[in-house]
């Protein structure tokens, strides 16, 4: 047999760590799994030429483009702050759409969702991308059902990752896939890295403050939510709070924030329980009541809502496994 052969299309100003993460864990497979046949990775470039990555560092192309033919496993766009012109070079995204014809999976990580709707694979479909260019994604190709929340998506043969090292997750699903969880579990192991995440799993976003609004009513309004997120934070109050009546600051959060206080208001106290979940033992009853959710259920469809998994489930997959114990050392006897 034939190995897998997965090829990672690049271009100038794909993001380094996109690129590692994909062909340093298919690679770990092959050496841990001892795989024969392995998989067989290589990086696709325009011409073959050598692309120039985000970070500045140079890194050689081993197929052209233009001359690659299936078939082919997997072949995975990454992202980077180059994505937008990749995605409107007509030979990359002529190119892209041509080999998904000739591979079994076809994928992206991070902004590379970008040229996979450029190619039209994502219409009508439901795909992710790092979180903060997931609006302009969503912008810019309205047949395509963006979520911002899963670290990846997989829908048949086609799947988007999310930011950055969310490359890493899906890349061990695809081992998972191929060669049972065993071997993925201790690839993940040796990559240090969190064990079968799954891909409804939040965005590291979560944790990630969202800049400061410029607009000065907006900012007191949004650390008056974020200080009293077990308080009455209707609208009305809010908007009392910062002394403007509610229709005006729906206005600014709509134009600020893109959202209008009361989903602002139900997102940041979403969050604020996933930190709870993710960092303490409190019963659900509790982590609800902190986090402005009157009630276990209440809190449950808001997580259902976001993050298409219940609370009980995030705390079970998000969460770091203790330490082992190791055994006491056994007397010799003598």
């Amino acid at each position: 047999m034939d190995p897998r052969h997965i090829v990672m299309v690049g271009y100038d100003g794909a993001e380094l760590l996109d690129i590692a993460c994909v062909t340093s864990t298919f690679g770990l497979a092959n050496t841990i799994g001892q795989l024969s046949p392995g998989y067989r990775v290589s990086l696709a470039t325009l011409g073959g030429r050598p692309i120039r990555c985000d970070s500045g560092l140079v890194v050689e192309a081993q197929l052209t483009l233009e001359r690659l033919t299936g078939p082919l496993d997997t072949v995975i766009v990454s992202g980077g702050f180059g994505h937008e012109r990749a995605a409107d070079n007509a030979l990359v995204v002529a190119h892209v759409r041509r080999l998904a014809r000739e591979s079994r999976r076809i994928a992206s990580v991070c902004t590379g969702a970008t040229v996979l709707a450029a190619t039209g694979l994502l219409d009508g479909r439901r795909a992710t991308t790092h979180w903060r260019f997931a609006p302009r994604l969503a912008s810019r190709y309205h047949d395509v059902r963006v979520d911002s929340a899963p670290i990846f998506i997989r829908e048949g043969r086609v799947a988007t990752a999310a930011g950055v090292t969310s490359a890493l997750d899906l890349t061990l699903a695809f081992v998972e896939e191929d060669h049972g969880p065993d071997l993925a579990r201790q690839v993940a192991r040796d990559l240090v890295t969190y064990l079968q995440r799954p891909g409804n799993q939040a965005q590291m976003s979560v944790y990630v403050a969202p800049p400061a609004p410029d607009n000065d009513v907006v900012r007191r309004a949004v650390d008056h939510v974020l200080t009293h997120l077990d308080g009455d934070l209707s609208t009305a109050r809010v908007a009392d709070a910062v002394g403007v009546s509610p229709r005006h600051l729906t206005r600014l959060f709509l134009r600020e924030l893109g959202d209008p206080p009361a989903r602002f208001i139900r997102c940041a106290r979403v969050d604020a329980a996933a930190r709870l979940l993710d960092s303490t033992d409190l019963p659900m009853p509790e982590v609800a009541t902190r986090s402005g959710f009157g009630s276990a259920e209440a809190l449950r469809q808001a997580f259902v809502a976001r993050f298409r998994m219940p609370p009980a489930k995030y705390r079970a997959v998000s969460r770091r496994p203790a330490p082992e114990t190791p055994e006491p050392e056994r007397a010799m006897s003598g």
